[in-house]
């Protein structure tokens, strides 16, 4: 047997106060450089030797078909991480002016809403507290009796608990309980501080005459003090007994948040849609608005800004690539000052365009798998009728949107069945629409009925995560929950992650399958073309104008046959 080698640390002390002072390798000592790299080099082999151990481990067998393509993966992380994305400086500039005015416009709106529903008294987009007032027309009553009814905590990982069962009736009288409705109010100028928010107060001084003391007025003090009645405002909010708000209403226990109820960015669809049944088209616009203002925050202060951050002074951006950072073994980029290039929204969003070719004439060419997670789904639980939707050619998420829209499917819109994606996902994980509105509750058990496969193989990795703590994949992935335990609805703890991370993980190795023999190929070719970026489905290259042929066969070639490199390294036919 092995004897486990004892890690040494490394010798940084020899070198941190040069680093400090501003002194690289290439001006220290030699002898300096010597120990500190031969201390460094017997850390790495010690780790090696010691991470070796682990591997050889019987229940760890499988693990050691993972490891030589994550090696070769990181060949091709070293080529795109280095050849880098070219960035065309003034077109992001454009955008980004776009983008501020934009707001402008779209904040302004929503002030002029907010005062129409909500009264004189001051709005803050940013506060739960206050949208929970806008939307909902309320407000909590008790934080710690709204948290308690409404098991609003998180475990010991910090993920939510799953809030508590309720009936329709149950559900609508603890939001009755728990919070009040709110009123329209108007300003009144506040009398203590004649509107100004705040209160000059002056020093007392005690002086003495005839025997008698008394107090006379001193210098002011250097700072006002707030004003109590008006609390800094300036003016005092009195109610004119109308609701304020636009009225609508929370769906589930699930909506209910620390600050009342929530107003995320799936929330607020769901909200749009109550809101154009109810026909108020006020709320409507602002929701709308809302959203979208939300997203030009993140475009702005996310992307526009990290991408002239990441830029350099040669026009090109670097990102990170990790491939240990995700749980389910898919790729993540960022880290540190580096821009998260593997969540870059995929429509309506212009920053893309600055993204641009270092050929003159050249183009960005991507080639992705087409609804690669429905179709690994289908292949790891060799679901009859998903195997013939897709061969057939099926629009899964055109069929998703029609039996959540109720209408026939050649009636679905682009924008329709791209709003229903989610839905198509959602019981890939075991997703039950708990929280969303009976025809859409309907539509997960409508999914069940038709990929019966699937619902039997999520049935399967439960189980053998409650008898075994771990669900493999093909490729070799282990993942691992020893304290699985059965719920009462019969299913079991951590469900979402055991039925998740398979079909995200074996996806991710296809994927970066396909980007290893993409990589060999470019290799084989000597083109000028680059590899540039993947984006969990996709492979990007930058590509010179007299290559474009060559570049699409030699993709086409890596990604549709990762069936062969599969058989070949995990001995699974696909």
């Amino acid at each position: 047997m092995r004897r486990r080698a004892r890690p040494q640390v490394k010798k940084s002390d020899l070198i941190d106060e040069l680093f400090k002072d501003g002194v690289g390798f290439e001006a220290m000592p030699l002898d300096t450089v010597i120990e500190y790299a031969e201390a460094d080099v017997r850390a790495t082999g010690e780790l090696y030797l010691a991470r070796q151990e682990i591997f050889d481990r019987e229940h760890n067998q499988s693990l050691k078909k993972v490891i030589p393509f994550m090696n070769e993966m990181l060949m091709f992380l070293c080529e795109i991480e280095m050849n880098g994305v070219k960035i065309d400086m003034d077109a992001l500039l454009e955008v980004e002016r776009e983008f501020e005015a934009e707001k402008v416009e779209l904040e302004k709106r929503l002030r002029e809403i907010a005062e129409m529903v909500m009264g004189d008294e001051p709005v803050n987009f940013n506060s739960g507290v206050h949208m929970t007032k806008v939307i909902y027309s309320r407000e909590i009553i008790d934080k710690d009796i709204h948290r308690q009814t409404f098991n609003i905590f998180t475990d010991d990982e910090g993920k939510p608990l799953r809030p508590p069962y309720m009936t329709t009736n149950q559900f609508v009288d603890a939001v009755r309980a728990t919070t009040k409705v709110v009123f329209r109010t108007k300003a009144h100028k506040c009398r203590d501080c004649n509107g100004v928010g705040s209160i000059q107060k002056y020093k007392q001084i005690t002086r003495q005459k005839n025997g008698k003391k008394y107090r006379v007025q001193g210098d002011p003090y250097k700072n006002r003090t707030k004003c109590k009645p008006c609390k800094g405002l300036g003016a005092i909010y009195v109610s004119t007994g109308e609701v304020a708000g636009l009225k609508l209403s929370p769906s589930s226990p699930y909506d209910a948040s620390i600050n009342g109820f929530k107003t995320d960015k799936e929330t607020i669809q769901s909200l749009i849609r109550q809101a154009e049944r109810k026909k108020k088209d006020i709320a409507v616009e602002f929701l709308t608005k809302l959203s979208r203002l939300s997203a030009v925050s993140v475009y702005l202060d996310s992307f526009v800004a990290g991408i002239k951050r990441g830029t350099r002074s040669t026009g090109f951006l670097h990102a990170n690539f990790n491939q240990c950072i995700a749980s389910t073994g898919r790729l993540s980029s960022g880290g540190g000052m580096s821009l998260n290039l593997q969540n870059q929204p995929k429509r309506g969003f212009p920053v893309r365009k600055c993204f641009v070719s270092r050929f003159e004439n050249g183009l960005l060419l991507e080639s992705d798998y087409s609804g690669l997670e429905f179709r690994t789904a289908c292949e790891l639980s060799r679901d009859g009728q998903g195997i013939a939707d897709i061969i057939e050619g099926k629009d899964i998420h055109r069929q998703t949107a029609s039996i959540c829209l109720q209408k026939a499917p050649e009636e679905v819109s682009k924008a329709e069945r791209q709003g229903h994606k989610w839905a198509s996902f959602q019981p890939l994980f075991g997703g039950t629409g708990a929280g969303q509105p009976e025809h859409i509750k309907a539509y997960f058990d409508r999914f069940y009925e038709l990929y019966d496969g699937i619902y039997t193989w999520h049935q399967s990795l439960m189980t053998g995560a409650l008898k075994n703590g771990t669900v493999e994949t093909p490729s070799g992935r282990q993942y691992f929950w020893p304290n699985v335990i059965r719920t009462r609805n019969n299913r079991v703890t951590k469900a979402t992650q055991i039925l998740n991370y398979p079909v995200q993980g074996f996806s991710a190795d296809l994927v970066q399958l396909a980007c290893i023999r993409t990589f060999r190929l470019f290799k084989e070719k000597d083109l000028l073309s680059k590899l540039i970026l993947t984006v969990h489905d996709s492979i990007v290259v930058d590509t010179h104008p007299d290559e474009e042929e060559i570049v699409k066969e030699i993709l086409t070639e890596a990604m549709t046959k990762v069936g062969e490199e599969a058989e070949k390294r995990f001995n699974y036919s696909i």
